[in-house]
């Protein structure tokens, strides 16, 4: 099986990348590296550096053929979404119509779409939220990342595209860059163990839902043969403060540094969590690695990094 995978140079798609790799499956990475890196990139996958906004992305599925795409490139930075909502427009929608579009024309089995589930539920009445639950984001990748879920279920019905939607949490783990869109866990984490002052938006009550590269990675490989046309919650359920995941970082590295307060950025909500009942009902996915465990690994990771450069 070949799979093509967009945005196989960054954080989460690299990871998807060496998965399907180990599994013995031909692998082709596209990714302009506008937020990837190449030293990311599995030496076995064929790469290609493009935009997937690109109309040349079609000669590529010409010569490739591939067999499923995973699609995880993306404008992922919410306050990015807020300042310039036609640069998130033209990366998310406009970029994932160019990769649905040649999906369709080259017969492409299915289309794995990495949404999120983060910033499409809005701020919900009573966490967890299911799929079921109202989708009324407050930012505009939010909104850009769910006109491609309607989109697809569009094509479905137009095309017969086959396709499955992973709502992420708020994904962490090895890899994930300390800078610029990352996550909060990688930047603490880098901050911390430089000794400096991480900065907490608000007073560190907002709750986020944390759930580990890992986790992610097997629904991706879950949802090769399984979950056709339907949306699925990949989360943990739990709620986490800010306050909460800081101390848990600090405790695991060993220092004693307190944050500092920030006023909270506009697009953010203040508490989400993602019930992920009807992906173990349907995909037998469920989350196995527990915070605590996740955070010192990511730890780890990032103290050999800084110890080899």
């Amino acid at each position: 099986m070949k799979i093509l995978v967009t945005g196989g140079a960054g954080f989460i798609g690299s990871h998807i990348v060496d998965a399907h790799i180990k599994k013995g499956e031909e692998v082709v990475v596209v990714d302009n590296i506008s937020t990837g890196f190449r030293k990311n990139i599995n030496s076995k996958a064929k790469f290609y550096e493009i935009s997937v906004t690109d109309k040349a992305l079609s000669k590529i599925f010409d010569k490739e053929k591939p067999d499923i795409v995973n699609h995880h490139a993306a404008q992922i930075d919410v306050r990015k979404s807020v300042q310039d909502v036609f640069f998130d427009v033209k990366q998310n929608v406009l970029g994932s119509l160019n990769v649905i579009e040649n999906c369709v024309k080259h017969d492409v089995k299915k289309l794995i779409y990495a949404s999120t589930g983060g910033a499409l539920y809005g701020e919900v009445k009573n966490p967890p939220a299911d799929e079921n639950s109202p989708i009324l984001p407050v930012s505009n990748y939010g909104a850009s990342k769910y006109a491609v879920e309607v989109y697809l279920s569009v094509y479905a019905k137009l095309y017969g595209l086959n396709y499955t939607i992973l709502r992420y949490a708020n994904v962490y783990g090895p890899r994930q860059n300390p800078f610029g869109e990352a996550g909060v866990v990688a930047i603490f984490i880098r901050q911390l163990l430089a000794n400096e002052q991480p900065t907490i938006f608000g007073d560190g009550s907002k709750t986020r839902d944390y759930i580990s590269i890992f986790d992610v990675v097997e629904a991706n490989v879950i949802s090769l043969t399984k979950g056709e046309n339907e949306a699925y919650n990949i989360g943990t359920g739990i709620e986490t403060s800010d306050k909460e995941i800081f101390d848990f970082i600090v405790k695991e590295i060993g220092v004693e540094i307190e944050p500092k307060h920030a006023p909270v950025r506009p697009g953010e909500v203040n508490h989400i969590s993602l019930d992920s009942a009807k992906a173990k009902m349907e995909l037998g996915w469920e989350p196995k690695v527990f915070l605590d465990e996740g955070v010192a690994e990511t730890v780890t990771y990032f103290k050999n990094v800084c110890n080899k450069s």
